[in-house]
């Protein structure tokens, strides 16, 4: 009696609705019958026109700008126009709304959506790979959740119910995982009572936390991990446009860019400066809309261990939950940009099956869970947890033939450079070399860098393979989750010995280029038979 009293009152609570979930999970399954979603599913069909509606703006704008002269003259026309707008918006929602239903069946859990294109989902629990629970802003005060369901196929066996009451989901969830522990039991390696004493204990022990994301280190993955580059590179058909709108800007304010931007009059440390402080102008920007994505994505980030199962939890505006079996890991990948070897920060990421199509955001992906910018002791220590064995920070890795240089380099980038050179020439657009130059130098800088980076090693249980060409990336998967190889050798190759290794994984191929002939041979005649001899499960 002590202890009952002592316990806080909110435990009792959800204990008691997690109880009832559990009932109305099995109700639900003897009465087969469907059920609708809770009238608060109508804000995510609303959240997700919107989202359609302005991924195809771009498309509306020429209508706009067609239009606005004549809305301008007739102003009464826009307010009927925009009240049908509403209505039909609203007709829509509330379409999506009634003909969305579920039920749980048998094990089966069965989805009918679509107003127009009728929709039918039946989806076996022991096809399931991942269990996420994603819970928008607008969900969180009434305890309403997103159960998104996905198998090891494509991205059409991807299943969503949008609206349910958090307790049962979770407790859906909880049945979900606990009918793939019964079915991922060999019985010739346990019996039936052994692997039911196995599923209650794996339910019944604690969360532990194996990590977690300060504020701090979310800003330094926004900026580690800003493609900033990319970014301006997209913008290159637009900068006369955008430098002549700037000039016009800084004019209306008094200030003249051409005078400040004029070099003659000024000393090398003034030009160094303004180029430090334009340059600057230009990141800062982006720099800060990265951070905040960053933010939004991994705010009160959480990587927690039940049992086999791996859970990450973070968001700042929609928490997402995704759940991880350690048996469907497939690789792990130790990712380190410059900057992030600048600050001594990786980027590790638990790799599933690549779900082909599947459109989500970063940071959201059922079939993987990342985990942002933690130091190499961190991240160590996680990969030790899921691959004990493994002996990646040990091993001496076997770089590729230099002859990947000679290819690119030597056949490629120099036969290039010179028609160029001799074009220029022959012209008399010698100022056309000040270019050419330094782009064939530093091409073959990163040609260089990405030789030296890549290389491959082997244990025992595990394959290593590294490359980058400014920073410096790992992959490490068990040899028994190997699906295929493929030797691959083009004449060039064959007249050298050499040859690339393709190494096929439910989560995607991992190559290994311009390595020795019999190295390769060698290499996938031992792959094989260890994945025979094993005869292991890479689920």
């Amino acid at each position: 009696m002590d202890n009952i009293e002592s316990s806080p009152e909110q435990d009792k609570q959800k204990d008691t609705e997690l109880s009832q979930a559990k009932d109305n999970i099995v109700n639900e399954r003897l009465t087969q019958t469907w059920q609708r979603l809770a009238p608060i599913a109508m804000c995510y069909f609303f959240v997700k026109l919107l989202y359609v509606f302005f991924s195809n703006l771009f498309f509306l704008i020429p209508a706009v700008i067609f239009g606005y002269k004549h809305i301008i003259n007739n102003p009464w026309i826009w307010l009927p126009a925009l009240l049908g707008v509403v209505i039909f918006i609203g007709l829509i929602v509330f379409l999506n709304f009634y003909f969305f239903q579920y039920r749980l069946v048998n094990e089966h859990i069965e989805i009918r959506s679509g107003v127009f294109s009728k929709k039918h989902i039946n989806l076996p629990f022991t096809r399931i790979q991942n269990v996420k629970l994603v819970q928008p802003i607008y969900y969180r005060p009434f305890g309403y959740t997103c159960l998104e369901l996905d198998t090891a196929g494509s991205a059409q066996q991807e299943a969503k119910i949008v609206a349910l009451k958090l307790s049962f989901a979770e407790a859906l969830k909880k049945e979900i995982l606990t009918t793939h522990g019964q079915n991922d039991i060999q019985p010739t390696e346990i019996n039936v009572e052994q692997s039911n004493e196995q599923i209650v204990e794996n339910d019944t022990q604690d969360e532990t936390i194996l990590n977690t994301r300060s504020l701090k280190d979310l800003i330094i993955h926004g900026i580690t991990n800003n493609r900033v580059w990319i970014f301006l590179g997209g913008l290159a058909p637009f900068l006369d446009d955008i430098g002549r709108y700037v000039d016009n800007f800084f004019q209306n304010l008094g200030i003249d860019i051409e005078q400040l931007l004029t070099f003659a009059d000024k000393s090398w440390w003034q030009i160094s400066l303004w180029a430090l402080t334009l340059t600057l102008l230009i990141l800062l920007p982006i720099v800060l809309f990265s951070i905040i994505g960053s933010i939004i994505t991994f705010y009160n980030y959480t990587l927690s261990k039940i049992g086999d199962r791996y859970i990450r939890r973070s968001g700042l505006l929609t928490k997402h939950e995704v759940t991880m079996k350690l048996p469907r890991l497939q690789m792990v990948y130790r990712q380190q940009d410059w900057l992030d070897i600048l600050l001594n920060r990786i980027n590790l990421t638990f790799e599933q099956n690549n779900v082909i199509g599947q459109n989500v955001q970063p940071g959201g992906l059922n079939n993987k869970i990342m985990v942002p910018s933690i130091t190499a002791d961190e991240c160590q220590t996680l990969i030790n947890d899921v691959f004990p064995d493994n002996t990646m920070e040990t091993l001496i890795y076997t770089r590729i033939s230099k002859r990947f240089l000679l290819r690119n380099i030597g056949y490629i980038l120099t036969p290039l450079f010179i028609v160029l050179s001799v074009f220029a020439a022959t012209t008399g657009k010698f100022t056309l070399l000040n270019y050419l130059v330094p782009a064939y130098l530093i091409l073959s800088g990163l040609v260089f860098c990405r030789w030296y980076r890549w290389g491959y090693a082997q244990d025992k249980y595990f394959l290593y393979v590294r490359k980058g060409v400014l920073g410096v990336d790992y992959c490490c998967f068990p040899i028994y989750k190997v699906q295929q190889t493929k030797f691959i050798q083009s004449v060039f190759m064959k007249r050298h010995q050499l040859c690339s290794l393709s190494i096929v994984l439910a989560s995607g191929a991992v190559n290994i280029p311009y390595i020795n002939e019999q190295q390769g041979y060698n290499m996938t005649n031992e792959l094989l038979y260890q994945v025979e001899e094993s005869r292991r499960s890479w689920m």
